[in-house]
């Protein structure tokens, strides 16, 4: 089963922060956190379509102007979620160019800062110089967003600052058959992705899926290749033919339905029972906590001075929340040389399977 969220820590652990989440049947991407994102391809940054910001220190939001430049001419909306105060910061980075040119550039930013009670936006049009204009409230109940295929959700924490942290889940993940498939004589192609479209949209059994079978050559090009003659021919209808089948009869015939994905993503807390709670709560059986880890515990009264977490707290924290995995990342650059210390020291308050990117610790 390929899962439907690809994560990718953009700079290992000892870089800014920045979570790459790709959607792969979506062709579409997510960012947690604006670090550094100067070695993401342009290809992945043109997905994006949702940022979720943690707080807008330096190297979480530095990352901004790269994805602003790198999307400037594009017709889309970009939507970015974070703590209070971020569409001020925002606007401010904004007004630090000059906007003359850009009438008919057709982008968009939507800019959303999480209170613990409410939502409030803001709507930033390129082609009007990035001009503010507020949009309404809503109240704050958990969820940033919602859609058939996934729901984030965000927890506030403690950084002596309001800090957000995430949550990605998919409600349940849809496998098709591929052997059933093909013993159906059912071809691969486009419909298929209609097909689990339909299925996330919640849409009724009855629902008529068109299953086309592309055209192709005819045995001809195999006479001339001077192939053997027991290879097998597949004869195709040279424009195609499409036949209708029900939603049910396909869900029956070649698809499963298992449990969703989960990922959680933390970074920047204090370690302490506010903070711990909401964490386990949120992180609750995720399949990933990803999880900064900025010091050893031997410097945990530094650790709480910065408002930070330790990897052995990261590792609590994942203990409680019974994840699968612990990623860990975020790590001061005074322990450069150290990186198997903090492997070593989550998995004993884990108890579980400890990641470090770009190590070999597992």
């Amino acid at each position: 089963m390929k899962p439907t969220f690809q994560m990718q820590l953009v700079n290992g652990p000892w870089g800014d922060p920045a979570l790459l989440v790709r959607i792969r049947w979506a062709r579409r991407a997510l960012l947690f956190d604006l670090g550094s994102i100067a070695t993401v391809p342009s290809g992945d940054l043109l997905r994006v379509s949702e940022v979720f910001v943690s707080h807008t220190h330096l190297d979480h939001f530095v990352g901004f102007d790269h994805l602003l430049r790198t999307v400037l001419g594009r017709d889309r909306i970009l939507s970015l979620f974070g703590p209070p105060g971020i569409i001020g910061n925002v606007e401010g980075k904004l007004r630090g160019y000059t906007w003359n040119l850009v009438q008919g550039y057709p982008l968009r930013l939507e800019v959303f800062e999480v209170d613990p009670d409410w939502i409030r936006g803001a709507h930033f049009a390129c082609k009007e110089a990035f001009r503010r204009q507020d949009l309404a409230a809503r109240p704050f109940t958990g969820e940033l967003w919602d859609e058939p295929g996934f729901r984030i959700r965000a927890a506030h924490l403690d950084h002596q600052i309001p800090c957000l942290a995430f949550a990605i889940e998919e409600p349940f993940h849809i496998n098709i058959d591929k052997e059933r498939l093909a013993g159906l004589d059912l071809p691969v192609g486009p419909w298929l992705a209609e097909l689990k479209a339909k299925i996330r949209a919640g849409v009724g059994d009855e629902t008529q899926i068109p299953v086309r079978w592309p055209g192709g050559r005819t045995e001809k090009a195999k006479i001339r290749a001077g192939v053997g003659d027991e290879t097998q021919i597949p004869v195709r209808w040279p424009g195609g033919r499409t036949e209708t089948f029900s939603l049910g009869e396909l869900k029956g015939a070649i698809i499963s339905v298992t449990p969703g994905q989960k990922m959680a993503y933390v970074t920047d807390a204090l370690y302490s029972p506010e903070n711990v709670a909401r964490l386990v709560t949120l992180a609750k059986g995720a399949d990933a906590l990803y999880c900064e880890a900025a010091y050893l515990d031997r410097h945990a009264s530094l650790a709480a001075e910065r408002f930070h977490l330790t990897a052995r707290q990261a590792g609590l924290i994942a203990r409680q929340a019974e994840v699968r995995r612990l990623v860990l990342f975020h790590f001061s650059p005074r322990y450069q040389g150290e990186t198997e210390a903090f492997h070593r020291e989550a998995r004993e308050a884990f108890g579980g399977w400890v990641t470090v990117p770009g190590g070999h610790w597992d």
